[in-house]
Order: structure tokens, then C-alpha cells, then sequence
């Protein structure tokens, strides 16, 4: 809203030469997001109801994608492939609104029985995978000059590429560097974000963009399981306390650039009450399908609907792969008629991150405490959460405070030992000699 605000007001103008600086910045924002949501699934939890988890994401996506589609194309005429790219964007669900509502009434004892937490994150995980890849997939196929044998390769060489890559990436992150070493952390940190910024730039350069989202959220899936099995702890993985530092200063500058794109005066009634209805029609369907097929996983009505709610809310993926049609289509000097169907998909996206961040993270806080059952609170962290302080830089400091802190206790102790004994010493003597 800021960034809205100060553009169309005059104050800032990001046209021109800032919007090579601003893609990038996007693409940047976009590994930070994706990282966090491969290191927030839970390998073992995943394993275990890796079902009910596929189930849920997939399905209430699937069709909240195909619905955007056919209304856009039919309502605001939008070819089909313009119209699935909208789709794709917007069936994706935002962690960073679900989250932080979630540990607010995880603290709290709601939901801790069942696991509804962890169920939530890792479905809002799947869904921003299968969003990036499938969007990936589809603009390669818009934006390539190659020919027809090129994009029909488009979709498995995303897929299988991306994951392999991800995969290999992962195991490459548990060598490097050696567990023992003194920099693991920031080493760590280091190169799963460069792996995930190759993964993005590089699969631009060769033309396959689907593969790079995929590998990034792999990637970190991938080495959060070799972590945890070297001895880390989900709940306290210093890495993604550092990805979840970095977003904390991309989430600003992503949503301001995002905001500041919005021309209010060039958008049309007519298309702005039309993007209204499809997203409140989305959302509801998707609630309902939601809630029809949580059959036998052992949730109630009442916490069926919650965790359909929970997954309503759109934001970082929205804001992350929004305006990117539009960037292709000015780069290549695309036809006026593509550059506004471009600007639609980018004026959709930001309409349903306002229309649905506020109020999901609204029905979230306010409908946990009635739909989810309470148990006694859990003083510690409990499966699939990290802490329950703020983060900050202190947490991927290179040096170990307490380790340093113990060593200067020591030398102090020493000394305070030398000095008593050197007292002792002198104080006989002194006896001795007035004897």
C-alpha cells in the first residue's frame, strides 16, 4: 500500500532504467521465499502423511487454477494461456501470512493434537512448488523463440530438470562444508542461497524457467533432510533462522516495488469488479473443495474448515511472479495487445494480495481459538517450529557467543584464582613475620 501510495502520488517513479534493478531484485526475493518453504517442510512428518499432504495441496490447487483460468478467459478475454498463467500465480498460497498467525495460536495450545500446524505449512509448501513450476513451464513455452520440438520439452525437462538438480544441490550442501567445521552455518547458509540464485539466472539463460523454482525449493527440502540427520534440529536450524533474517529485508522491498507498480488511474472499473468476484468465487470454491475431500484424516468439520481458511490468503508468490509476464513482453518488444494482457495478470495479482492478506490473516486469528481444539500449552518449541523470539542478525553471527563467552568466564576465573592465592601467600607471610 505504501509503495501504491508514493508512486502514484509522484514522489517515486520506478519506470525506465530501475526495472532492470527491480527484476532482479524480485528474482532474488523469490529464491528467499521458495528457500524458506523447503526448509520449513518436515522430512520425517512428511513422510508420514505424505498422502493426506499431497491430497490437500494438490487437489484444492488444482482446481482453484483451472477456475481462474476459465473465468479470466471468459470474463476479461484473456487468451487460455494468458489465462492459465493467472492461474497458476493465484492458487498459490502465502507462508508468510499463515505462519506467523499460526504460532500466535500454536503458543497457545490450538491445533497441537493433531498436528494442524505442520499439515498447513507443508500443503502451503506444495502448493508455491507447484505454482512456481507450472507458471515456469507455461511462460517458457509464451516467451521462447525456439521452436515447436523446444516447447513441447518445456514440461518434463522443468520438472525432472529442476528436481535433479534441487536433489543434487541438497546432498552437495551436507558435504560442503565438513560437519565439524567452524563456519558450517554461514557456509551453509551461503550455499544453498548461491544454489538457488544459480538455479533461477541460470535456468533464464538456457530457457527452461520452470526448472529453477522447483530446484530451489528441493534444494533446500533436500538439505534439510541430510541436516536433521547429521544431528540438527528442525525446530533450531540456524539456517533458516538466516532465510527467515533475509526476508525480513526483502518482504519490504518486494512488496513496495510490487505496490509502486500499481498506475490507479490506468486501471478500469469494469476489470477491477470482475477480478473482485473471480477471487471471492476462487476462495470460496477452494474452501469447499478443501473441506469435501479432508475425508479420513482424521480432522473434525470444524478443523476441516480452519485449514481450509488458512490456505486463502495470497501475497509472496503473487507479488514474486506478478509483474514477471510483464517485464518478458517489454524486453522482447511484444505487441501492445500482449502488453496488456501482461498488466492484467499483474493488476490480478496484486487485487488478490489485497483483497485476501488482510482478511485471511483476520479469520485465521480470530476463527483459530473457535475451530481448533486447545491442549495445554508446550513451553519449548514444539515439530516444525523454530523459537519463539524474533530473529535477528545475532542469530548468524560466525562466532560462538556462548563458546566465547565461557572462554573469558574462564580466563577471569583464572585470574580471580591467581589473585586469591597470591593473597594467601602474602597474608602467611606477613603473619610469620610479626611472630
Amino acid at each position: 500500500m505504501l509503495g501504491k501510495c508514493i508512486c502514484n502520488v509522484g514522489w517515486v517513479n520506478l519506470d525506465g532504467d530501475f526495472t532492470k534493478v527491480t527484476a532482479e531484485l524480485r528474482k532474488i526475493a523469490l529464491v528467499i521465499i521458495l528457500t524458506r518453504a523447503g526448509l520449513e517442510m518436515d522430512p520425517h512428518a512428511f513422510k508420514k502423511v505424505y498422502v493426506t499432504i499431497l491430497k490437500l495441496g494438490l487437489i484444492p490447487w488444482t482446481c482453484e487454477f483451472v477456475l481462474i483460468g476459465v473465468l479470466t478467459h471468459f470474463l476479461l478475454d484473456l487468451p487460455w494461456m494468458w489465462s492459465m498463467m493467472l492461474g497458476s500465480i493465484i492458487a498459490a498460497v502465502s507462508p508468510a501470512v499463515v505462519v506467523p498467525c499460526l504460532f500466535r495460536l500454536r503458543t497457545k495450545g490450538y491445533g497441537v493434537a493433531k498436528g494442524i500446524p505442520t499439515l498447513i505449512i507443508a500443503v502451503a509448501g506444495i502448493d508455491d512448488a507447484a505454482s512456481v513450476a507450472v507458471f515456469g513451464i507455461i511462460s517458457s513455452i509464451m516467451f521462447t523463440k525456439q521452436g515447436l520440438a523446444f516447447q513441447i520439452a518445456q514440461a518434463p525437462v522443468c520438472v525432472f530438470g529442476g528436481l535433479g538438480f534441487g536433489v543434487f544441490w541438497g546432498a552437495l550442501c551436507k558435504y560442503i562444508p565438513e560437519k565439524g567445521d567452524a563456519y558450517v552455518v554461514p557456509i551453509r547458509t551461503l550455499m544453498l542461497f548461491g544454489g538457488g540464485l544459480l538455479a533461477v539466472f541460470g535456468s533464464e539463460k538456457v530457457h527452461f524457467e520452470g526448472a529453477g523454482p522447483l530446484a530451489v525449493v528441493f534444494a533446500a527440502f533436500t538439505s534439510s533432510y541430510f541436516w536433521c540427520g547429521d544431528g540438527w534440529d528442525l525446530e533450531d536450524n540456524p539456517v533458516s533462522t538466516a532465510f527467515e533474517i533475509f526476508w525480513m529485508i526483502f518482504e519490504p522491498i518486494l512488496f513496495g516495488i510490487t505496490g509502486a507498480s500499481i498506475k490507479i488511474r490506468e486501471l478500469d472499473p469494469h476489470i477491477v469488479s470482475i477480478g473482485v468476484g473471480c477471487i471471492y468465487v476462487c476462495i470460496i470454491v477452494r474452501i469447499a473443495v478443501t473441506v469435501a475431500i479432508a475425508f479420513g484424516d482424521k480432522l473434525n468439520v470444524k478443523e476441516k474448515v480452519f485449514v481450509a481458511i488458512s490456505w486463502m490468503s495470497k501475497a509472496t508468490v503473487q507479488a514474486a511472479l506478478g509483474p514477471v509476464a510483464l517485464k518478458a513482453v517489454t524486453s522482447q518488444q511484444r505487441s501492445a495487445e500482449e502488453v496488456h494482457y501482461a498488466e492484467l495478470v499483474k493488476n490480478f495479482c496484486i487485487l488478490s494480495i489485497i483483497l485476501s492478506a488482510p482478511l485471511g490473516a483476520l479469520l485465521i486469528s480470530v476463527s483459530g481459538s473457535k475451530l481448533l481444539t486447545k491442549t495445554k500449552p508446550i513451553l519449548e518449541p514444539p515439530e516444525g517450529w523454530r523459537r519463539s523470539h524474533r530473529p535477528s542478525l545475532h542469530d548468524i553471527s560466525i562466532i560462538d557467543e556462548e563458546e566465547e563467552r565461557e572462554d573469558i568466564e574462564g580466563i577471569a576465573d583464572e585470574d580471580t584464582a591467581a589473585n586469591t592465592q597470591a593473597n594467601a601467600q602474602t597474608t602467611s607471610v606477613f603473619t610469620v613475620t610479626k611472630f
